[in-house]
């Protein structure tokens, strides 16, 4: 079978490593306003030290599950700002 054919959009693919990576870019950002961002950048650190801590095989479950409830919020968001789906999809593509 070819990759296109094993293809899973809500298989977790990225290491505990790139997770981790993840996470510190989002701290970053944050951190550039941590009084605007305190809450969040103590949530964050929760996530990546759970992140840290869970075996390889918890990890790919539960965040493939996160990956597939991201697509449904991402449907469920664009439909309650009844915008046009076009303008919604090129903001995401731009997200890149």
């Amino acid at each position: 079978m070819s990759s296109k054919e094993n293809f899973d959009p809500d298989k977790l693919e990225l290491s505990k490593t790139q997770i981790l990576e993840f996470c510190d870019k989002v701290l970053a950002k944050w951190n550039k306003k941590p009084n605007d961002n305190a809450k969040n950048i103590l949530a964050m650190n929760a996530v990546k030290t759970s992140v840290f801590w869970t075996d390889d095989d918890s990890l790919k479950a539960i965040w493939s599950e996160i990956i597939s409830w991201v697509y449904e919020l991402l449907y469920e968001n664009a439909k309650a700002q009844d915008k046009e789906w076009a303008k919604i999809m090129k903001k995401l593509k731009n997200k890149e």
